[in-house]
Order: structure tokens, then sequence, then C-alpha cells
């Protein structure tokens, strides 16, 4: 691929970038002229509107120059519904809690406050400055803060019904409406006040998490483009009426009905539109984004890349823990797109949603000792679309690319989110992507690691790992196989789970090994199943050390005083497999202790071994982790046509046709 392809991404950030500011240039100057309003004051940025006004997230709208109508990279919740309570009888006696501060609260809440007293004398009113308010409600598995002192709050002041707002933007609806499901979870009657275009984002907002017959009041048009006479009046004539029946008027079933619909909804609807800034800032307020610019994921881009597959856009990839959400090709695509991926990654894209699906895979993903996911990819499809398995490669642009979904992924379609379920004590590396130089596997007699797992050659697989560490390399300084060998054991040792390997002591590992390295390994071993075996039966560690080890740097929890030290030796020479054998090659001859007890530190099948890397540098990589999933990838009918027309070359070119050594 042209430098260009692969810079578009970048050149879009640019372009869009540029354009707004080209556009507060245009704005300024006109508004000196005199010839347009200002630029827009409003409450997301104080200078710069971010967003188009409501029309834009009508399907088919246009959207002015420089500003992006997105679509949502999340599955849909597929939380269980609550059991509602039920509405009051009477507003008279109540006590009303009145909360949230978007658009143009400060004169619509008082009126609303003013209105419950006219009407029923004896109710009584607090307000947000008073209770507070829940913030966005958090999904399955995440806790907020925010959302549990208000809800604590709500119950030490006896509130029996809570009325939020208002909702008139893509970021304060969602907000507001946390409020009003925070209530009905404690079983206290809300109804959230909304502008029309953002009504079916209350209903939506709330379905999803689990309140199945959510109540919104509709104010008749944009709040701020309306003067506080009209504020008072449309709140007195037009929503009063809808907030005293939506908290009175029973649930029925035509309404649970209606309302599930609202909550299934379409994932193609436009949830935001805006400037590339405020497509980024609500991706981040809506923790979908990491942080790092994004692609805006617009209805056009994203179909771009349903193109490449024969999945319909509304096929489950899976209903993914931890979040437990229904992800579809559609999602994928979304998350795809965002990252900056080419839209001819779509097949692989798909494969590492799979891989997030195997609980062997996932489980060690949410540790505080910071497993980092990664992959690699083996077959003609990584030769095809430029992976790189050369020096320098998980910094190539598409190894990069592809590094950005898997981080995203496991936000939008896992559910995985740092300080909630990602509690790595010092935070997280950003994942890699590697691919193995097959070529060079072959051409030593070492098998592809996708024909180990039982693939044939010239298919493309991607395997799912995680990994506690990257980088300290070891670099043989020896063309002797079984030398290199001890070594590479020696490092096993060395880089077990955890510092000093404290934790279980047979943890996967990856091996990288660059490939002048791996000829002279193959000289003596000539299969990765042998090297492995080898391996093996020479990475033993001391009982001592272990014990020393997993007794004062424990992971789970300090053993008591009358457990000695002593008595854990024993007990790993008992169950961990010690044996009394020769010391490691790596360690000192000592006269009288020929032979001492030591235990295994790996297991046949936990060590993938791959050949990548700087052909021209001597180095070996270890990598301990957690499981492993490969996954098949699978390519559309048309996929050779459809590469042709991007200017690659047939799939078959990339094939690898060499007899196939043997493995084990």
């Amino acid at each position: 691929m042209n430098l260009f392809s692969r810079s578009l991404p970048i050149i879009l950030l640019v372009a869009a970038a540029l354009s707004r500011q080209s556009l507060i240039k245009a704005g300024q100057a006109d508004s000196a002229a005199g010839s347009v309003a200002p630029l827009a004051h409003n409450e997301m940025s104080g200078v710069f509107s971010y967003e188009c006004d409501d029309a834009c997230l009508m399907p088919g709208a246009l959207v002015p120059a420089g500003k992006f109508a997105v679509v949502s990279p999340v599955g849909k919740q597929t939380v269980p519904m609550i059991k509602q309570a039920p509405r009051l009888d009477t507003l008279s006696g109540k006590t009303i809690a009145v909360v949230g501060g978007s658009f143009m609260a400060n004169i619509t809440h008082p009126e609303i406050k003013r209105l419950i007293l006219a009407n029923y004398p004896t109710a009584k009113v607090i307000l947000l400055n008073e209770i507070g308010s829940a913030g966005p409600y958090p999904g399955p598995g995440i806790t907020r803060e925010a959302k549990d002192e208000f809800q604590k709050r709500l119950k030490e002041m006896g509130v029996q019904a809570v009325i939020s707002g208002n909702g008139g933007c893509g970021l304060c609806t969602p907000k507001e409406t946390g409020s009003s499901i925070a209530a009905e979870y404690i079983g206290i009657p809300a109804v959230t006040v909304a502008a029309p275009n953002f009504v079916n984002q209350v209903y939506s907002t709330a379905v999803n998490h689990g309140v199945p017959a959510p109540r919104a009041a509709t104010y008749p048009g944009a709040f701020s483009a309306h003067t506080p006479e009209e504020l008072v009046r449309n709140t007195r004539e037009v929503v009063w009426p809808q907030i005293v029946a939506a908290l009175t008027k029973p649930i029925t079933e035509t309404e649970l009905a209606e309302r599930r619909k609202a909550g299934v909804g379409d994932p193609k609807d436009r949830v935001f539109a805006g400037t590339i800034e405020g497509v980024n800032r609500y991706f981040i307020e809506q923790r979908w984004s990491d942080g790092l610019p994004i692609i805006p994921p617009t209805v056009d881009r994203v179909e771009a890349f349903l193109k490449y597959t024969d999945q319909p856009w509304d096929a489950v990839v899976g209903v993914l823990p931890i979040a437990y959400r229904k992800t579809l090709v559609w999602q994928v695509a979304v998350n795809g797109v965002m990252a900056g991926c080419p839209p001819e990654f779509m097949p692989i894209l798909i494969s590492y949603t799979k891989a997030l699906a195997d609980g062997n895979y996932r489980r060690t993903l949410a540790s505080t000792h910071a497993w980092t996911p990664y992959c690699w990819i083996n077959g003609p499809l990584a030769r095809q679309l430029g992976f790189d398995a050369q020096q320098g490669e998980i910094n190539e642009p598409r190894n990069a690319a592809l590094s950005r979904f898997i981080n995203l992924a496991m936000m939008n379609l896992g559910g995985y989110y740092i300080k909630q379920d990602r509690m790595g004590s010092f935070g997280y590396l950003m994942p890699w992507s590697l691919a193995e130089d097959e070529a060079a596997c072959l051409k030593i007699g070492w098998q592809p690691y996708h024909v180990q797992k039982g693939f044939q050659l010239n298919q493309s697989t991607l395997t799912a790992a995680s990994a506690l560490m990257w980088g300290n390399n070891l670099t043989p300084a020896s063309h002797d196989g079984k030398k290199i060998m001890e070594m590479m054991a020696w490092d096993a040792v060395e880089k077990g789970q955890f510092a000093t390997g404290s934790g279980p002591r047979l943890p996967d590992r990856t091996m990288l090994v660059t490939e002048y390295v791996a000829r002279d390994l193959a000289r003596t071993y000539p299969t990765k199943e042998k090297l492995e075996a080898a391996l093996v039966a020479t990475a033993r560690r001391p009982a001592y050390e272990r014990a020393y080890a997993n007794y004062w740097a424990n992971p789970g929890s300090a053993f008591p005083a009358r457990y000695t030290m002593d008595m854990h030796v024993k007990k790993v020479i008992r169950d961990e497999g010690g044996e009394l054998t020769a010391p490691p090659p790596w360690m000192a001859k000592v006269p009288g202790q020929e032979k001492i007890y030591t235990v295994p530190v790996m297991k046949m099948g936990m060590t993938p071994i791959l050949v990548t890397g700087d052909a021209d540098r001597n180095k070996v990589q270890t990598m301990p982790g957690g499981n492993s999933a490969t996954i098949a990838i699978e390519l559309p009918a048309n996929w050779d046509e459809l590469m042709a027309k991007l200017g690659y070359r047939p799939l078959k070119e990339f094939f690898l046709n060499q007899e196939m050594p043997k493995g084990e």
C-alpha cells in the first residue's frame, strides 16, 4: 500500500481540525464585519458550538461542513429489567427532588418547584444544590461514586419522586437520565425532561440500563433558543401536565412494549453530531474512547467496512462479558473506524472480537498485575495486508492500527474500564500486534504457529494473548543451540508470573525469536516442540528460592506467623513437583551440593514460540502472560475482487508452497 493509504486516518484528523479552525476564523471575521452572528456560546464549550442543532440527528439529514454525524460503538446491554415501583397516587404530601442543571434548568427548575407548591401545598421540593445528581448511569459491573451518593441521599432525605432535566444535547441527556435511572433502581418514580429529538435517547438510555418503562416529559423545542418568558410559559403549559402524568399515571403493558422498541433501537441511529473535537469530547464523556483521537464513525465509513465480510451487519458476533453486551458485526466495524483501521481489516477485527469471548483468554485481563492484551497473525492475509514481522513491527502503522482497535474493543465491546474492572495498579501498556515470519520458519524447518495448532499453512488466523511485560530482551552470544536454549530457560525462570516468580509457577509464556537465532536453535532442535521439551526439562529453579518468593511476596495474603518459611519450603517440594536434580546450568556448582531440590517452571503446550522481529539482530523476548485463543480469519467470497479494486495483489500470491516440515 502507498504512503497516502497508510496515512489516511491521520490526514482525516488533521483536515477536520483545520476545517474547524477555518470555521472559527471565518466566523470571527464575518462577525466583526457584521455579516453573521457571532459563534454560538453554549454550556458545553463556552465559545465554539461543538454540536449541530437537533436536526442533525435525524436520519439522512444533511450535516454542515466540518461536522460529523456519528453512531454508537457499543452493543446493546443485555441487562435484566427491574420491576419498577408503582407510580404515585398524588403529589400531595410527597417529597420531590428536582435535579439536573443542563439547558436553562436555572429557569425551568424554579418554575417546576413553584408549580409543585402551587398545586400541592403540602409537598416538599428539594433542588439540585441540596441533593446533587447521579450523572451518567454506569453499565453492568461499573461503579460510580456520584450515583451511589445520589441514591444514598435520596433515601436519607425521604425522596418519593425525582424530576431530572434538561436533556437537550448528546452529552447532557444521558447524564440527566442517569438520575432518573438511579431513582427507579431504588423504587422511586422518576421523569426526565428533554427536547423532542432527545426523548428517544432518554428512553433507550434507561431501557438499556434495565428500566423497562422510563418516563419523559417533552419540552417543545430547543431550550437555549427560547426567551426566559417562553421557557416559563412552556414549562407551565406543556411540560408540567406531562410531569404530573408521568409520576402518577400507572405503567401499562402497551407502554412497556413501546419502550422495549426504544431500547432495541437501531445501531445505525445517529447519537451525536458535531465537529471532530465535539465527537472526541462526546466519546470520552460516554467512555467510548481511550482518550486518544478517534476517526468519527459516520454511517458511510462504517458501511465501507461491511463490504469486507459476508456476515450481515446485524449478525451477532457474541454477547461479550464482562458487560454482557450483544455485539453485532456493525459495532465491530464502528470500533474499526474509530481506531483508524482500513476497511479491509474487517475480517481480522471480527476474529479478535470472537477471541474476546473466549473465557481462557479473557480471564486475566482485569487483574491488578496488568496483563496487556495483544495478538499475532499467521497466514497469507498478514502478508497481503502488509502486517510487519520485522524490526520495529509493533510500531508499524498497520500493526499499530489493529492494536488501537484492541484497546477500543476492550472498552466498547467487552466493557472493560480502567478503575472499574481493569484494575492494573499502575495502569496498562497499549496493546500490540505482531505477525510471524512464516517464510523464515519454513527456511529453517519449523512449522508456523497456526500449523502447530492444526490449521493449514495457507489458512489465516489471529491469536489473542496477554502479557505481563514487553521488552527486556535476551541476546544470545553463541551459535550453540543448546547454550541458546539454556539461556532461554534461564530467562523463563527469571520471567515468571509476577516479580520474583512469586505467583503460580507454571504461567503461559510467549517467546519471540529472531530468524538467525531460530536457525541456530533448529540445528539442535529440529522442531519447535523439541525446543519446548528441552526448555521444560531445563527451566527449573531451586525449591528454596521458589518458596522464598512465594512466601515473602505472595500475591494473595501474607502467611500467618505460625506457618514458617521452613514449612513452606517443604510444601513447595511436595506440591510443586520438587525433585533432587543437578543445579540449573547457570548456577555455580558448589561442592557437596551436586543435587538440590528444584521445581519446574514450564509445562508442555504452554509456550508459543514465534519466529519474528529483526532478522539482523540476535534476540529472544520472553513474555509471561495469560492463556491464548486462536481464531480462523474468515474472508468474504469476493475477497480477491474487493482487494483488486484497492490495488492489492491476489491472496494466492502470498501463499507459501514449500513442503511442510513435520511437527511432533
